[in-house]
């Protein structure tokens, strides 16, 4: 059995400038199993987006750690989340990911369940000699402890004792409103998700979503097709955002973005891409500027790549992108992704979005498979304690401030921390705000 102190996993002492994580925490299985208990399965989880159940009967299954979940809009269109479990024998009661069902039946024993998680029928009840207790026993589908949803955008719980979906956002919800201001119809998940594994920890992809220093070590391969479109200009090439911009340029001079870090382990990693053509949103850039005001429509068009502790990234870049982790061991991670889109835009648009979306992303794209085999490479590398610890989250310390500065302050924006930096910096100090968050977490369970 592994035994630890929150001490000898993180290394936390700012007063000296230090802040290390150590390598066990990547791969020990007794780790992992606290984990999905305390962070999982007794927090709040992101779970998908209402638009993933649009009408009636619309239904979509997901997992809150080791818990299958079932998300279902019943008849009279109010959205509801159950644990996906039959309370006859506990099979999976929806078997798919998505669809359309006024009723589930159990595979096992054909128990039946409508819309709204109510039982429907217990299979030849009559016939069944039970007890009178069992009537009087609850035999829908249970529902999850905890449900909210902000601006579409849909959490839960397996834990009624977590404070409000709203105070867990916090600031960080100001970060959800620029993507569902996108559009006044709401946003939505382009048909065509991508699931896909990697042997890594879950760990390993809530990083590298924030983290500015791999790119051009990564992806040098994208970098030099990038130079090669900025030089051709052949009309095929897909158009990137990232030709329009100094961000990725090592040799770029002055302010190129930064990063926000707020409680509850939420981070936003940013850089300034301008208001460019590249994006498919240019096309509502003054609608966008009339309503919501030019500084928050800049901030649209800012490379962002959101992290809301612990499941859910929204990247802002190439294209837009969401993603949901679900780990599945200490050393198996699976993805859930999609483009992300607001409602309403042009075919144009739409298709642009879409082949810089294939350009970039996914196990087809020029950047996932990069980010995967490295994330493989780190996992083998976690299996020494020559030396425990990891020295991954030092970059920016002198950079980082407590509270916010002059870009956030344009969107009200009031982060715990913040840093500005230039293309080079690379900042790594927002790692910590995910284990900060991990230690209170495991704190009920870990010595100090």
């Amino acid at each position: 059995m592994f035994s630890a102190r929150i001490s000898d996993l993180i290394d936390d002492r700012p007063d000296d400038g230090i802040f290390r994580v150590s390598r066990a925490i990547f791969d020990e299985p007794d780790i992992f199993n606290l984990e999905m208990r305390h962070i999982f399965e007794r927090g709040w989880v992101f779970l998908g987006i209402a638009d993933q159940a649009r009408d009636p009967h619309d239904f979509f299954t997901t997992d809150i750690g080791r818990v299958p979940v079932l998300v279902s809009r019943d008849g009279a269109g109010k959205l509801n989340a159950f644990v996906n479990s039959c309370p006859h024998r506990g099979s999976r009661v929806a078997q798919t990911l998505s669809g359309n069902a006024r009723l589930h039946v159990c595979p096992y024993h054909s128990w039946t369940f409508d819309s709204a998680g109510r039982n429907k029928n217990v299979k030849l009840k009559r016939a069944g000699c039970y007890a009178a207790s069992f009537d009087a026993q609850n035999h829908d589908l249970p529902a999850l402890p905890a449900f909210g949803d902000y601006r579409g955008f849909l959490f839960g719980s397996l834990d009624a004792d977590v404070p409000p979906l709203e105070t867990h956002l916090g600031e960080a919800a100001k970060l959800l409103d620029l993507v569902a201001d996108q559009s006044d119809e709401g946003i939505e998940l382009v048909p065509g998700a991508v699931t896909f594994t990697f042997h890594g920890n879950w760990k390993l992809q809530l990083e590298n979503c924030s983290d500015a220093y791999h790119f051009t070590s990564t992806h040098p391969s994208y970098i030099r097709i990038l130079e090669q479109r900025q030089t051709s200009n052949t009309k095929a090439a897909v158009k990137s955002v990232w030709e329009s911009s100094d961000y990725w340029r090592e040799d770029a001079k002055g302010v190129a973005g930064g990063s926000f870090s707020f409680p509850y382990g939420h981070v936003l990693n940013w850089g300034i891409f301008g208001v460019t053509e590249a994006l498919p949103l240019y096309e509502r850039a003054e609608t966008l500027a009339e309503r919501h005001g030019v500084a928050k429509r800049d901030w649209m068009f800012n490379m962002r790549n959101l992290s809301i502790f612990p499941n859910l990234q929204i990247a802002e870049n190439a294209s837009s992108q969401l993603r949901v982790i679900q780990p599945l061991a200490p050393d198996k991670t699976e993805m859930r992704t999609w483009c992300i889109a607001p409602k309403g835009e042009s075919r144009e648009a739409r298709r642009q979005r879409i082949r810089q979306y294939e350009d970039f992303f996914n196990p087809s794209g020029m950047a996932t498979p990069d980010d995967t085999v490295t994330y493989e490479n780190c996992q083998r590398g976690f299996a020494s304690r020559v030396d425990p610890w990891l020295q991954g989250y030092a970059r920016g310390t002198t950079a980082a401030r407590e509270g916010g500065n002059r870009f956030g302050a344009l969107i009200d924006l009031h982060p715990a921390f913040s840093v500005l930096a230039d293309a080079q910096l690379g900042d790594e100090t927002l790692f910590r705000s995910y284990y900060r968050e991990w230690a209170r977490r495991m704190a009920g369970v870990l010595a100090p």
